[in-house]
């Protein structure tokens, strides 16, 4: 049979040895003394708590106390009042049209907000509850201003330069200027201009802001999951559930050796998710082989690039008709003025789809070719050059990593060989009626503090008395090497490109084994 257990209200003079009891429970988990220390006011059991009905005790037969559970502590009225108008200020935000819901990862942010609190209160420290709401409100609002596609059409306002095309750039302007701004004056004057500058920043400043970007922000924690579900990938699954359980915040020394140079506050991970963190890291590379790097992704890429560059073209060279968008189109008037937000702003994904029938009747060639291709997911094939020098210089068996690195170094420099001559080959064409495209991109699984020079963007881990950076005591994560790829991309029917690329990489591969 169960024990039977009773619960009941806890008792004031209780109080000590429910504080006890929480302690004991704590430390059972092997923590050091110095961490017990630190956690020693936030599991004690007020006296005041008890009394306003906010504890409840267990019982056994024996009327012994078996557990102890304290319900969320009554805030002030002055507190519950502002969380209140701040909560409300938020579902206005989310109300407004341009931004997609984020309630997944504004939870995620509220979690990693509440470790964050509780070690400051443990500290007996001020909780800055106004920094926590910019915090929380810049991971509500960040990729507000994101443009169709996303990054793909940041990569069109690079090479166009176009400021309006860089989401964080449109991010600051709508947060300072627009309806969210106006909302956000509810919550004070200064208010929309701090949820500006941190999102600007582009990089954690304070031990609040890691909420919105760092290693664990809750953006990351939440397009993990979201694409690995909506892509259809098995792998690259996280435990954030217990990777969020196992969070804690600790003052860790900056510079290395004897070259310290101060301390900084940041997330950490306990010794108990050690497994689960490298996981965590491995799960996010693969999403890059396995979605955001994938062939078929990096071509309809390059294809919808290509499109908007030469609708650009032709509507600023007057020829915007040709395009087969009316005059007034969003498309259009982006083109002709790209410098005005409202312009930016009509763009988005659907805008775009409902495009693409117009274009593909358009009566420019080029324009009409790219979206039909897009329309009818009839992608350019891809020759991966990388793969074809990898079986060129196979692996050596039981290499070392400076054997692995030599081999890595060597498959780099054929492949650059290769598109340097095939660039080369392609700007010689005469009158091309069939585009091709490069396509060189890399991904590092990991960079140790020596690489991102910023502790708040790396996953350090309790080791003993110590925090170390993850790549230091993993040798999984410390041997991962950098995914890269090298690939160009043809179209059907192009047997002349095609013939090109193999030659080249025969010629190429012919002097393998030249240094």
């Amino acid at each position: 049979m169960h024990p039977a257990f009773y619960i009941r209200p806890a008792r004031v003079e209780e109080a000590a040895a429910l504080s006890d009891l929480c302690f004991r429970s704590k430390a059972v988990w092997g923590y050091d003394p110095e961490f017990m220390a630190l956690m020693l006011a936030a599991l004690g059991v007020a006296g005041e708590d008890i009394a306003a009905g906010d504890v409840r005790v267990a019982t056994g037969a024996d009327v012994q106390i078996a557990g102890v559970v304290a319900l969320a502590k009554q805030r002030t009225a002055d507190a519950a009042a502002n969380m209140a108008r701040f909560d409300e200020q938020l579902v206005q935000v989310q109300r407004i049209g341009r931004i997609a819901v984020r309630m997944r990862s504004l939870r995620r942010a509220r979690q990693l907000m509440a470790v964050i609190e509780q070690y400051i209160r443990a500290d007996s420290r001020q909780f800055r509850a106004h920094q926590a709401h910019v915090a929380l409100a810049a991971a509500l609002v960040h990729d507000v201003g994101h443009g169709m596609f996303s990054h793909a059409f940041e990569g069109i306002g690079k090479k166009l330069n176009l400021p309006l095309a860089r989401h964080e750039f449109v991010s600051e302007q709508l947060i300072r200027d627009s309806e969210i701004a106006e909302e956000f004056r509810e919550l004070g004057g200064g208010f929309a201009s701090d949820v500006a500058s941190v999102i600007k920043a582009g990089k954690p400043g304070n031990l609040y802001d890691s909420v919105v970007s760092s290693q664990f922000d809750a953006d990351r924690l939440d397009y993990m999951r979201r694409d690995r579900l909506m892509t259809g990938v098995e792998s690259s699954g996280i435990d954030a559930t217990w990777l969020l359980a196992n969070l804690e915040v600790a003052s860790v020394q900056t510079g290395t050796d004897g070259d310290a140079v101060g301390f900084v506050e940041t997330l950490v991970l306990g010794p108990k998710t050690f497994h689960v963190a490298e996981n965590y890291v491995l799960s996010l590379f693969q999403l890059y082989p396995n979605v955001y790097f994938h062939k078929a992704t990096k071509a309809a890429e390059r294809v919808f690039s290509s499109l908007m560059l030469r609708v650009v073209e032709l509507v600023r060279d007057g020829s915007g008709d040709e395009t087969g968008l009316p005059s007034r189109h969003p498309i259009r008037r982006f083109a002709e003025n790209p410098d005005q937000l409202e312009n930016a702003l009509g763009l988005d994904d659907t805008v775009f789809w409902g495009a693409l029938p117009m274009m593909v009747e358009a009566d420019d060639q080029i324009v009409a070719d790219f979206a039909r291709r897009l329309w009818r997911r009839d992608l350019p094939k891809c020759i991966d050059v990388r793969q074809w020098f990898e079986h060129e210089i196979p692996p050596i068996r039981n290499a070392d990593q400076k054997q692995r690195a030599e081999r890595a170094a060597k498959i780099l420099v054929h492949c650059h060989n290769v598109v340097a001559a095939f660039d080369e080959w392609a700007r010689d064409r005469s009158e091309p009626q069939h585009a091709t495209f490069v396509d060189q991109d890399r991904r590092t699984p990991y960079k140790k503090f020596q690489d991102s020079q910023s502790l708040l963007n790396q996953i350090l881990v309790r080791y003993g008395e110590d925090y170390v950076d993850m790549a230091e005591i993993s040798p999984v994560v410390a041997s991962a090497e950098t995914f890269e790829v090298c690939r160009i991309y043809i179209t059907d029917g192009d047997t002349e490109a095609k013939c090109m690329v193999e030659n080249i990489c025969r010629t190429e591969g012919e002097r393998k084994g030249v240094e």
